[in-house]
Parts: C-alpha cells; sequence; structure tokens
C-alpha cells in the first residue's frame, strides 16, 4: 500500500536533498509549513521515509567517495590527503562498501567436538 502524504509533505521530501541541501529547517520553509510549526514534528511524521530518501543519497554519492580515493592514488604527497581518505572510507562503509573481512582459521591437529550420541529408545528431550 502507498502512503498518501499531503502536498507541503510530499514538497518536503521533493527538496529535502535537492534546494535544502539535507537541512529539515530550509525543507520545511520550502514546502510551504508555517514558522511555528516544530520541525521535529514534520520530519518525525516522515521518519521512514527520510531514512529511505538518506539511503539513496548515500547510494548515489558515493561514486564521489570512490573517485577521491583514487585521486588520492595519483598523487599521494598532496596534503589532506589523510583527511580525505578517512572521510571517503567512512562515507563508504555508511553505504554499505565496507572492506571484507576473512577470517581464516587453520590446526594442526584440529578437535572437534559433537553433541552425546542419543540412544534411539533414549528421548532426546
Amino acid at each position: 500500500m502507498t502512503r498518501k502524504y499531503t502536498e507541503m509533505q510530499q514538497k518536503f521530501l521533493d527538496v529535502l536533498f535537492e534546494e535544502a541541501r539535507g537541512d529539515t529547517c530550509v525543507a520545511k520553509k520550502l514546502a510551504g509549513y508555517s514558522p511555528n510549526m516544530p520541525t521535529a514534528q514534520v520530519v518525525s511524521a516522515l521518519e521512514d521515509e527520510i531514512n529511505d530518501l538518506t539511503k539513496k543519497f548515500i547510494s548515489r554519492t558515493a561514486t564521489k567517495a570512490a573517485y577521491a580515493l583514487s585521486e588520492v592514488m595519483g598523487s599521494p604527497t598532496d596534503l589532506g590527503n589523510k583527511e580525505k581518505i578517512v572521510a571517503a572510507k567512512d562515507f563508504l562503509d555508511r553505504g554499505g562498501f565496507s572492506k571484507i573481512e576473512k577470517l581464516e582459521i587453520k590446526a594442526d591437529n584440529p578437535v572437534f567436538i559433537l553433541p552425546a550420541k542419543v540412544e534411539d529408545d533414549e528421548d532426546p528431550d
């Protein structure tokens, strides 16, 4: 079922990551809400939608972070590279592009502990 929005709610969602640049107070004003309307009230009514839009925004702009990392590789001695790397990594992690960690365990004499054997005439519970 698709949720129905008021005209102002739809406008708020439309401008939030465009003209308002993520600023909920600016988006509220652009959507035509009264200055007396608490921003928290507008946001709480659209919390799920704002979360979805935020995830989409991060996905759309993750390419900029990836590109920033590649620029650092091209000129590794430039000032500010450390900060660029940290910011790009954090942004990519939040977008779900984090480094995959693998753990390999080796043992010379592996030991397996198995549960006790249950006889056919015994009740396992």
